[in-house]
């Protein structure tokens, strides 16, 4: 691994969200550079509230050329034009995402502690593959735990994308790094870090590029 291939930072928003408010603090965290992909996680609220954030944040994240993905929503993601979606267990299944999709659209899934489903579906096309929680998580509940070790094996045999989440915080991260992740998927070390988001994801940046490879 080179500086080159440093792990990307893939930003999730917090589960609820005031539009107004969280737009404005969300465009000073984008315009910090730092972030290489955003994820709209919104839980518990009406397909409408889905879209309005949509048509705030998506022209944000265009102008700065950052990948908007939606969580749980294939087609939301299609009719707003999100650059893609991420489904989970509960979620649309990997085939159905892709035929909602398309083929030019990504489409990242998660896998928990299974590599066995990872290499299912990154053999059917997904763009990327989410393993975790790697360390105790106040975001949401964790259906599983992992280690590095998931990311070196994962790492060794394929050329996958894969993206680490779970309780990371800037303090956390080296081994995961170290590991091979493409992606280190952040949520509550951002939003909730004591100097406020802009610190908070500065931190994280900072944390991956001091990385000892």
């Amino acid at each position: 691994m080179n500086a080159d291939e440093l792990a990307g930072l893939y930003l999730l928003t917090p589960p609820k969200i005031e539009l107004a408010s969280f737009s404005e603090q969300l465009k000073a965290v984008l315009d910090t550079g730092a972030v290489d992909c955003l994820q709209l996680r919104l839980k518990d609220v009406s397909d409408d509230d889905i879209r309005q954030a949509i048509d705030v944040i998506l022209p944000m994240c265009k102008a700065r050329d950052i990948p908007l993905i939606l969580n749980d929503r294939p087609d939301i993601a299609k009719q707003t034009g999100c650059d893609g979606v991420h489904v989970g267990e509960d979620d649309a299944g990997y085939d159905e995402a892709r035929a909602i999709m398309g083929e030019d659209h990504i489409v990242g899934v998660s896998c928990y502690d299974s590599r066995h489903q990872a290499m299912t579906v990154g053999e059917k096309g997904a763009d990327y593959v989410a393993f975790g929680a790697f360390y105790p998580t106040q975001t949401k509940e964790a259906k599983t735990s992992v280690t590095p070790e998931i990311l070196e094996i994962w790492t060794t045999f394929t050329t996958v994308p894969c993206v680490a989440i779970g309780g990371i915080t800037a303090d956390n991260l080296a081994p995961i790094v170290l590991a091979g992740a493409d992606f280190i998927a952040v949520s509550g070390s951002v939003w909730n870090h004591a100097d406020g988001p802009e610190a908070g994801v500065r931190a994280i940046k900072a944390a991956i590029a001091a990385v000892d490879i």
